[in-house]
């Protein structure tokens, strides 16, 4: 009868991200399947009232097609839980951390050093020179892999360091089911006295909650005053995020800000060299260069090209070559497209509103001169991998805090659907092919 558990857990694995699984069913024993329950061992109170808060109608859904009963009993200990009290005491740390983002995985260039240096920097003593400490970067480029990492080298010098990893929506759900089940005197006790590192991912969805800022305004101040370490990251540095309260936004530009750029051609290149060894998968130099050519801002994107390839060349026992590479993946080279300078953007912008490239990297300030400028810098920061203090370089040097604000400012314009610069972005990045 255990094997409609066996069966039901690994559809759930196929629904769920490694992190969820790992953390929330892999710890799960299956004690017994009697016709009126199935008993399910967790490791403690907290771990079960949070299954059961998130994941209790997913289980009933997956037991069901097993035909399985749908009264599903959790224990811890040898005792059946039948109440929820709140816990006397912070939860034991129950997260399970991905093993293979560790520091000596993660490969180094000049795109992600700093934020690899300060994260390791953080991981040896965590709590006391970098807190917080805020990476930002695009999607796929490796801040998961390097809260990951954190966790992993604390954990392994102190295994009985509370390391707790959210992504924000996870800590605005727990939030929304705590104030739902007035269990707010748990959850802040999970956060603030259960917690010795607290690692949160995407903390740019904070913007626009306000009950959920305040909440992580009080959190952030009790850990930082206890010298806790916090570690977030975010699409965007702290200045950029929209409708983030000022409190917060000065809070997080406390510590050390990191960001992380996508990489450059020979770091690409070692990323599939690493990646083949870890899968042992033969990658001939050739092909990793044609990969690392034709896929360029996102790590995720390349590592999964080569697992695709090696897939297509196992099942229909073919080499690994650059024919193949080009028959498997054209459809992600085809969306990959050429690449978009800044150069290119300010050809565009200046001939859409009628002025010189010199004007848009001049010093006059008016609005005729101003507006485009702008445009042309959040466009330059939207669609090409140069970072700010480069974006503004190739605006006249000027300083990188010029393009922040700059780039800001006609976000909010698009957030407040202002026609004439909706228009004009909308007509200019079509014309750039984005």
């Amino acid at each position: 009868m255990l094997e409609v558990w066996d069966k039901a857990l690994y559809s759930i694995r196929e629904q769920l991200d490694a992190h969820q699984y790992n953390s929330w069913f892999k710890p799960i024993v299956c004690e017994a399947v009697t016709p009126q329950a199935i008993v399910l061992k967790v490791p403690d109170r907290f771990f079960r009232d949070w299954v059961r808060d998130n994941y209790l109608e997913l289980l009933r859904a997956e037991l069901a097609q097993q035909g399985a009963p749908l009264d599903i009993q959790f224990t811890f200990d040898g005792e059946r839980i039948d109440s929820r009290p709140a816990p006397a005491r912070p939860p034991a740390q129950t997260y399970s951390f991905e093993p293979r983002y560790t520091f000596d995985t993660f490969v180094v260039g000049s795109s992600n050093h700093f934020a690899h240096a300060a994260a390791a920097a953080v991981a040896d003593t965590p709590g006391r020179d970098y807190n917080p400490l805020f990476i930002y970067g695009g999607v796929g480029l490796g801040k998961t892999h390097l809260l990951h990492a954190v966790a992993n080298q604390v954990r392994k010098a102190n295994p009985a360091a509370m390391v707790q990893y959210y992504t924000c929506e996870e800590f605005t759900n727990d939030l929304i089911s705590s104030l739902r089940a007035d269990r707010m005197n748990e959850f802040r006790a999970k956060y603030r006295r259960g917690c010795d590192v607290l690692l949160v991912d995407d903390i740019q969805f904070l913007a626009g909650k306000d009950r959920t800022q305040d909440e992580f305004f009080h959190t952030f101040n009790s850990l930082h005053a206890d010298k806790r370490q916090i570690i977030l990251t975010s699409d965007r540095p702290p200045s950029e995020i929209a409708y983030l309260e000022e409190r917060l936004r000065s809070r997080f530009q406390w510590g050390l800000i990191a960001d992380v750029q996508p990489p450059e051609l020979e770091t690409r290149v070692a990323i599939l060299r690493t990646k083949a060894s870890v899968e042992k998968i033969p990658l001939d130099d050739d092909v990793a260069m044609f990969l690392a050519q034709n896929i360029k801002s996102n790590v995720r994107e390349l590592e999964g090209s080569l697992v695709r390839l090696h897939a297509h060349a196992r099942i229909h026992r073919q080499p690994i070559d650059i024919a193949l590479a080009q028959s498997v993946l054209k459809d992600l080279i085809a969306t990959t497209g050429p690449t978009i300078t800044v150069g290119q953007i300010q050809k565009v912008v200046a001939a859409h509103f009628n002025v010189t490239t010199t004007d848009l990297k001049g010093q006059r300030r008016h609005r005729a001169i101003a507006l485009p400028r702008m445009i042309a810098m959040f466009l330059a920061r939207n669609h090409t991998p140069s970072s700010f203090p480069e974006i503004g370089h190739r605006f006249g040097n000027r300083d990188h805090s010029t393009v922040i604000s700059a780039v800001r400012k006609i976000q909010e314009l698009m957030d407040q659907r202002d026609p004439s610069v909706e228009r004009a972005v909308t007509e200019l990045q079509r014309t750039l092919g984005v």
